[in-house]
């Protein structure tokens, strides 16, 4: 598949004298009324060349994108030719740093994490041999060729398969490019892979982002270290990523809880993969509901998780998103058996981890509980933070004494 775009001209750019500190210190985004001088009008996909306001000299390279208010976002600190040599560049050194994990009993990774990689907008899961790279900006279109080719390069994918985010589908007015194969071939839209010795399945074609969340992988071990002879209670459960770990790792039984059916069916499927003797029960419904029956039932358990989706997608959501923090920690905390492990996660980027953390604090305040903190953990290695907007996961382990 060749990928059709404007041809991208180079504009140079000087910007506010706030903007241009923030650039030279590291970040990677420029907003529009960030722009002081443009040489000229811009086009998505164009190249910014970013020269000093007061000697000219070049200091960093950006693309273009009109339809986004981070209007220039930035892919080089100095001169840069946006080439196949500069991918492969670019992904051998993110390759690099995968190579730990890549190295474990594991097939599955992140390789491009966006403007924590030095490629902001793109995003590429690898699971086995096939490539998932997403795009969320369409400033990338003019250069896919190039990229394509480095990554199979560098690689050796056997398939890439292309996703956008709604943003750019509407921008390029084409649906056919989102799961669309660009590259090899792909047998069947379920790949299954490998995650420290656990299996898992991903439609890479029609699955939410790029088929699975990857961001737990080092919690879900630890999980399932945690759950040998225990009743876990997996809350938020989705494709039952914590609670298959638990399985794997010996639980007795597991009962994973979500409001979706097709994710706990999704559940049901990873759990097939794998060996285990423990009992996997799901539970669809609402997980605050759910939680407070169980506390009125007087239920525990051994290990309770509570991972919820994002409650802050915005400013303005952040005191809700901490008083549900809040309401989920001291649900969780009174289902927790004595000497029980007690897991809570968050992927809201706009809450901060002192936040979140104190969310927990006042929550066993209100239960009259007594939690000894054991651990805070972050991203794993193939989710590298490079500019503090690019973190967003937290996850902190309790001991119910």
């Amino acid at each position: 598949m060749t990928f059709l775009a404007n041809t991208p001209k180079s504009i140079a750019i000087k910007l506010t004298p706030t903007a241009e500190r923030l650039v030279k210190k590291g970040h990677p985004w420029v907003y529009s009324d960030s722009i002081l001088k443009a040489s000229k009008e811009g086009e998505t996909g164009d190249v910014c060349v970013l020269f000093d306001a007061k000697d000219n000299a070049l200091y960093a390279v950006g693309l273009f994108d009109k339809n986004s208010p981070i209007r220039i976002k930035i892919i080089n600190r100095g001169a840069a030719k946006i080439n196949e040599a500069f991918f492969t560049q670019r992904i051998g050194e993110a390759l690099a740093k995968r190579q730990p994990l890549i190295n474990s009993t594991t097939n599955s990774f992140r390789l491009l994490y966006g403007e924590n990689d030095f490629l902001p907008g793109i995003i590429a899961d690898v699971y086995t041999k096939v490539l998932v790279l997403k795009l969320y900006t369409s400033a990338w279109l003019p250069y896919l060729e190039d990229l394509k080719k480095a990554i199979i390069a560098v690689t050796k994918v056997k398939t890439i398969v292309m996703r956008c985010s709604r943003n750019v589908l509407k921008e390029i007015g084409n649906d056919s490019l989102d799961g669309a194969i660009v590259y090899g071939e792909l047998l069947d839209e379920e790949i299954i892979f490998m995650e420290h010795g656990v299996h898992f399945s991903a439609n890479v074609v029609k699955g939410h982002k790029t088929g699975f969340f990857l961001d737990h992988r080092h919690n879900r071990k630890r999980v399932g270290a945690l759950s040998k002879g225990k009743t876990v209670l997996d809350v938020f459960a989705y494709a039952g990523g914590f609670s298959i770990h638990a399985l794997v790792g010996g639980a007795r039984k597991v009962t994973s809880v979500d409001i979706s059916a097709h994710a706990l069916e999704m559940a049901t499927k990873n759990a097939a993969l794998n060996t285990f003797k423990g009992e996997h029960e799901n539970v669809v419904g609402d997980a605050f509901a759910i939680l407070k029956k169980y506390q009125a039932e007087n239920k525990k358990f051994d290990v309770v998780v509570i991972d919820p989706p994002s409650f802050a997608k915005s400013k303005e959501e952040i005191k809700t998103a901490v008083y549900k923090y809040t309401e989920l920690a001291k649900l969780g905390a009174q289902l927790v058996q004595k000497n029980g492990i007690l897991v809570l996660a968050s992927c809201s980027s706009r809450v901060s981890e002192e936040e979140f953390l104190e969310s927990h604090q006042q929550a066993f305040r209100m239960t009259g509980n007594h939690f000894k903190q054991i651990e805070v953990t972050r991203h794993d290695i193939d989710h590298p933070i490079a500019f503090a907007e690019g973190a967003y996961l937290k996850c902190a382990y309790y001991l119910k004494s």
